[in-house]
Order: structure tokens, then C-alpha cells, then sequence
């Protein structure tokens, strides 16, 4: 048996005060080092009028830089994904920690707009994250209460993005002066690059005499038929579209960053790119598929597709709501004021605090499948509602819809990193990569359909998209029985998922 996934007879109560058990303390570790970095990619965010201001900066390079804040975390979640299964959390939540806390410094004491831009670009890499702890916190919990402690990880880590807006804005007033939210985005830089030290020296991958699983080759996702080889090669395909579009909004069609013959270049290189993730794709499996997959090896591919159109849905839904929410409100209700509009609309992503841990949590009790059904169900029909609204609306009704819906939506996403987990051990950083990578790509998506129609509209196409979601997750399997990795030593392990 491998460590805490052996505990299947525990109890599933999590007692998160009870710092006597070492894997609360990993939590609670993790939890931090994952809000530390929600904390991170966004701190511009509520002070991006006196970046504005310092550096004259126009609205179109303002939106500019918010579309740069998303654009390299779709690959850099699949690339860490596959260097956690490597290198162990440990290490790389350490790296990136250390790193995004030198890109946060240098954005804070950039002096001119490419600069700005690049350190923006660069602090996406921060948004990856959330997939090292994926992994390290399914290592230390048994499958009876890794989905709550999942909900936990991702749902007060992403609490970060709220804590930032909070604080900040506060902290620039305390330093003073001209160059106040210099100081305030460089603190909080400050604080990774010390937090770095400390999660490494007390972080570790696995339980005591637990085996820490690898995968048997790096470079691209392993799968275990060809049917999951060419599914893996289609699932490829919306990532890289997604950077196009993001290429496109940034080009004169867009934010006129640079110009349409960069954005060309861009196409171009991302089309080498997905030709050579093709080829390494097929390198890495075409020689073990030939040989025959051992039935032990052997693991769903089906689960991992499924889990990544259910988080294009909900937090690719989160994402693109969460940015126009402020705007819907500040437009639709007369008489509302731009701070009014902001506190509404920051209910959406306060709700992560609770219904994300509540999505895990369900799923632990009542089953993976019949939860995820639920939950992109209630999802479905939130963004139905919220389509209904309009300037009529009581507004505290409005806002108990917002939360309604937010509700399903972080709950969902609780649920689909509670099975995560639980597909392949030593491949779990990689999956959750590409379900995370879903979710930048879903509010990349969302976004630009946003640019072409109205707030109601927008809302439709959401609940739209969340039934080709709830359809899809009917088609999941719950998890059962057990998963078998083999150790580098070649001993057989025995991991119990339900």
C-alpha cells in the first residue's frame, strides 16, 4: 500500500485545527502557497489605476495587460504538470514560488509599457501553480477525503485573488506617495520569495515510508491505447486555437499591441508547436503501445477528457465572470456607483471560500459522478437565471442569483479535482495540468464571445456550453477499487480510490 491512500477505513472528517496530524499540516502549507500565488497574478488588478496613472497608459493598453496576465498559463500549467510528476511538489512549488516572486518585484518597478507587458506576460507562469499542489495534497490524503482536501486547497488558495483587491489598495495608501503601489506589488513578492524557503524546508511529497510514483517517461502525457493516443492529439488542438485568439485580440484587430504581421508570426509558431507536441505525443507512445500496455498500467484516458470540458465550464465560466461582473452591474442597475458594482460583484469569487471545499466535499460523500451531475446541472441553470436578469431586478435578488450560481459553479470545480487524484498517481500533476489548461482556455473562449453580444446573451451561451458538460459527465466512471503504479524498484503498489 502507498502511505495515506492505504487509510481507506479512516473517517472522512477533516478536523483542520488538529496540527498534530502531519497531513494538516501539508494542507494548511499548501493552501498558502497556492493563495500566495492567486495573490501574485493578480495584485495589479485593484490598483491598475494608479499603475495607469504613473505610466500614462491608455484603456487599450490596459486591457492589453489583463489579456497578457492569462496568455502563458495554459502552456506553463502543462508544462509544470509534467515536472511535478518529476521533480516532486516539494521542489517546484518552491521554484516557482522563488521565480514569480522576481517577476512580481520586476512588474512593480517597471518604468515603461513593454516592460510592464513583459513582466505581465512572465507572471502568467504563476497561474501553474495550482497544479503542484493537486499533487501533493492527493499524496497525503486518502480517497475517503482527498476531494475535501482538494476543495480546500483550490477553493482558499483562489480566496488569494479577493485578498489581493482587499489589502492592496491599503497597503499602497500606507507606504504613501507616488510610488505606494510599487511598494504594495513588490511586499507581496517579498513575502513568496520568503514563503519559498520555508514550504521548502517543511514541505514533503509523500507521508513517511510512502512511495513518491514517477512517471516511466517525461515530454508528453502517457496513455495506455491508441484510442486515448489520438484523443490526447484532438484535446491538444483547442489550447493552441486558444493562444491564437489571444494572439488575435492583442494584434490591431484587438488591443493593437503589435502589429497583424507579429500576430501571423505567432499563428505560425503555434502551429510548429503543436506539429512538434505531435510528434514528441506519439515518440513517447507509439513504442510502449506497440509492445502492449500491461493491464495493471492500464488507466481511463476517457476520465481525463471528460474532467477537462467539465473545468472549461466552471472555472473557465469563474474566470470570464468574475473580469465582467464589475462592468454588468455598474451598466445594468442605474444609479450604481463603480465601487458598489466592484463589493456586488465580488461575491462570485468570496463564495470560493466555502463552495469549492463543499464541491470536494460532496463528492467524497455521495460519489463522484452523481455529484459531478449535480453540480454542472445547477451550473447550467444558474447562468440560465442570471441570463434573466435585467434593470428590473430587486438588486439583492440579483446578487443572491450571483451567488447561487457561483455556488455550482466552485463547487464544481471541488468536484473535478476530487477525481483527479484518483485516475493515475504518478500522472496526476500532468492531468491536472490539462484540466487547469481547460479552464484558461474556457474563459478565453467566454471572453471573446463576450466582445460580440450583450450581458444576457453572453450568460445563455454559458448555461449552453454547461449542458455539453453535463452530458459529457454522465459518461464519467466513478472511481473504484484500486489504481496500480509500479515503483522504480519494479515493487507493485496497490492504491485504494473507492
Amino acid at each position: 500500500m502507498a502511505g495515506a491512500a492505504s487509510a481507506a477505513g479512516q473517517s472522512s472528517k477533516l478536523n483542520l485545527l488538529n496540527f498534530a496530524e502531519q497531513k494538516i499540516k501539508m494542507l494548511h502549507l499548501t493552501w498558502f502557497a497556492f493563495f500566495l500565488t492567486f495573490v501574485i497574478w493578480f495584485a495589479h488588478a485593484p490598483l491598475l489605476m494608479h499603475i495607469k496613472e504613473a505610466l500614462a497608459l491608455t484603456d487599450a493598453q490596459i486591457r492589453a495587460l489583463l489579456i497578457l496576465n492569462v496568455a502563458l498559463t495554459i502552456p506553463a500549467r502543462i508544462v509544470v504538470g509534467m515536472m511535478v510528476d518529476k521533480y516532486g511538489p516539494r521542489i517546484m512549488y518552491s521554484v516557482l514560488l522563488f521565480i514569480s516572486a522576481l517577476l512580481c518585484i520586476g512588474f512593480a518597478f517597471a518604468n515603461t509599457y513593454d516592460a510592464l507587458a513583459l513582466f505581465r506576460f512572465l507572471l502568467g507562469f504563476v497561474g501553474a501553480g495550482f497544479v503542484v499542489g493537486i499533487r501533493l495534497v492527493g499524496e497525503w490524503f486518502p480517497h475517503n477525503q482527498v476531494g475535501t482536501a482538494e476543495g480546500i486547497y483550490g477553493g482558499w488558495g483562489n480566496f488569494g485573488s479577493a485578498a489581493a483587491a482587499m489589502t492592496l489598495p491599503t497597503v499602497a495608501l500606507m507606504f504613501g506617495g507616488e510610488n505606494g503601489w510599487r511598494y504594495a506589488i513588490a511586499s507581496v513578492g517579498v513575502i513568496s520569495a520568503v514563503y519559498s524557503l520555508i514550504f521548502y524546508k517543511f514541505a514533503r511529497n509523500t507521508p513517511k515510508g510512502s512511495t513518491y510514483f514517477k512517471p516511466k517517461k517525461t515530454g508528453a502525457m502517457v496513455v495506455t491505447s491508441w484510442g486515448a493516443l489520438w484523443a490526447l492529439i484532438l484535446m491538444n488542438i483547442p489550447m493552441h486555437l486558444a493562444l491564437g485568439i489571444l494572439a488575435w485580440r492583442l494584434s490591431p484587430a484587438g488591443v493593437n499591441l503589435f502589429s497583424e504581421t507579429a500576430m501571423y508570426s505567432i499563428w505560425g509558431a503555434l502551429v510548429v508547436l503543436f506539429i512538434f507536441q505531435t510528434q514528441q505525443t506519439w515518440k513517447i507512445n507509439a513504442e510502449h503501445l506497440r509492445e502492449g500496455v500491461p493491464e495493471h498500467d492500464k488507466y481511463s484516458f476517457k476520465q481525463v477528457g471528460i474532467l477537462n470540458v467539465a473545468y472549461f465550464a466552471t472555472f473557465g465560466s469563474e474566470l470570464a465572470v468574475v473580469s465582467m461582473l464589475p462592468l454588468y452591474f455598474l451598466e445594468t442597475f442605474e444609479g450604481m456607483t463603480a465601487v458598489k458594482a466592484g463589493l456586488l460583484a465580488s461575491a462570485f469569487a468570496f463564495m470560493n471560500l466555502v463552495s469549492r471545499p463543499m464541491g470536494g466535499w460532496f463528492s467524497d460523500k455521495f460519489g463522484r459522478r452523481k455529484s459531478m451531475v449535480i453540480l454542472i446541472g445547477g451550473l447550467a441553470a444558474g447562468y440560465f437565471l442570471m441570463g434573466l436578469m435585467d434593470s428590473h431586478w430587486w438588486i439583492p435578488l440579483a446578487v443572491l442569483a450571483v451567488m447561487a450560481c457561483s455556488f455550482f459553479v466552485q463547487a464544481g470545480e471541488g468536484a473535478v479535482f476530487a477525481i483527479v487524484p484518483l485516475i493515475k498517481r504518478s500522472m496526476t500533476g500532468q492531468i491536472a495540468g490539462m484540466a487547469g489548461a481547460y479552464g484558461n482556455v474556457g474563459a478565453v473562449v467566454y471572453l471573446t464571445v463576450l466582445s460580440y453580444v450583450d450581458f444576457s446573451t453572453f450568460f445563455y451561451v454559458i448555461a449552453a456550453s454547461a449542458l455539453i458538460g453535463l452530458v459529457a459527465v454522465m459518461f464519467l466512471d466513478d472511481p473504484k477499487g484500486h489504481i496500480v503504479e509500479v515503483a522504480e524498484d519494479g515493487t507493485v503498489h496497490r492504491i485504494n480510490v473507492g
